[in-house]
């Protein structure tokens, strides 16, 4: 890999060793960084020079919200896919060379996509135009639950309202790297802005089909805490904020106990955590598995669902949200 972009006396490869024994996902990163940056073959053009704004987004979700507000002024790359969990996503090597092209880079924040916080920090240091589209939501609209050990709870796209609110982070970010475009950046985030307050409505119409006593949503991990507190469900995530051990033995009786007590009627698998939890729990409590959310990615853009008479795209901002309260409304009516 090194060899194609570097000449055998580069100095910067000479040192690959020590880094790699240093360890770190950050540091091993930069280094690739490093390696792309400064030992390309000089007279080579700039990727993308000329053509559309080179972006890439982490989550599929601001990935979604990028390429709307962007429209054909840009060329999204996602970072991560359908079923990806990203507190556990580590880059890879075309991750490194899309970061390296990148005009412009937004992340989710509020360590989502843990390490890489530090990653994106760095990469700010070094000059590059990098926006966590949670900057700018007011504190007192963060949820800070106990379990999150003092940092805000960062699944934000669970409640439309709120996420319309990042918008401001894409339009800003997107017109700084490209102040031509502007105007279109401007006008697209307006329409995004419209777009996820009407799902807001839908969503809280939807919602409302169900009686408040049975709006109770028993998932795997604490990725619900906002769709929540927007759409009135109470949220209980089996395994905490974690999407790698599995639950504990206490944890999995308290939340069987809790079932039936409350005769709770469904509880849902998530698309980025294992289903095995939740598929014991369901044995051991009687309630059925009442389908699969999305919880940290979106689905498989162009898989088509039929909600109302109407189809929409589950690898779709709109059609994530609305294939959630869709599917957990129906199992637990």
């Amino acid at each position: 890999m090194f060899q194609k972009f570097c000449s055998s006396s580069c100095q910067r490869c000479a040192t690959r060793g020590r880094f790699l024994r240093a360890g770190g996902l950050v540091s091993l990163v930069f280094l690739s960084l490093s390696v792309l940056t400064g030992c390309q073959q000089g007279g080579e053009e700039e990727a993308g020079a000329g053509g559309p704004l080179s972006v890439v987004a982490t989550t599929t979700m601001i990935s979604d919200m990028v390429a709307e507000v962007g429209g054909d002024k840009i060329q999204v790359f996602s970072m991560m896919g359908p079923g990806v969990d990203p507190h556990l996503y580590k880059p890879t090597a075309s991750d490194i060379g899309h970061l390296k092209d990148a005009d412009v880079i937004f992340y989710n924040g509020l360590f989502l996509e843990g390490r890489m916080a530090e990653l994106f920090d760095r990469l700010k240091q070094e000059g590059k135009p990098v926006h966590a589209v949670s900057d700018k939501l007011p504190e007192e609209q963060l949820l800070n639950p106990a379990q999150f050990h003092g940092h805000p709870d960062p699944h934000i796209w669970g409640d439309a309202g709120l996420w319309a609110t990042t918008v401001s982070v894409v339009v800003e970010g997107l017109s700084k790297a490209d102040p031509e475009n502007a105007a279109h950046y401007e006008a697209q985030g307006n329409v995004v802005r419209e777009k996820y307050q009407a799902l807001h409505e839908w969503a809280l119409k939807k919602t409302a089909e169900l009686p408040k006593e049975k709006r109770v949503l028993v998932t795997s991990h604490d990725a619900f805490n906002y769709l929540g507190r927007a759409y009135g469900f109470e949220v209980v995530g089996v395994q905490g904020i974690s999407t790698v051990s599995e639950a504990g033995l206490a944890d999995l009786a308290r939340t069987v106990d809790f079932i039936k007590q409350r005769k709770v009627k469904a509880i849902f698998v998530e698309s980025s955590v294992p289903r095995a939890t939740i598929e014991r729990i369901s044995k051991d409590s009687g309630a059925v598995v009442g389908g699969e959310l999305f919880s940290d990615a979106m689905g498989t853009p162009g898989e088509l669902e039929d909600i109302g008479g109407e189809q929409i795209d589950l690898g779709t901002y709109e059609g994530m949200l609305k294939h959630n309260l869709n599917t957990a409304v129906e199992a637990l009516k």
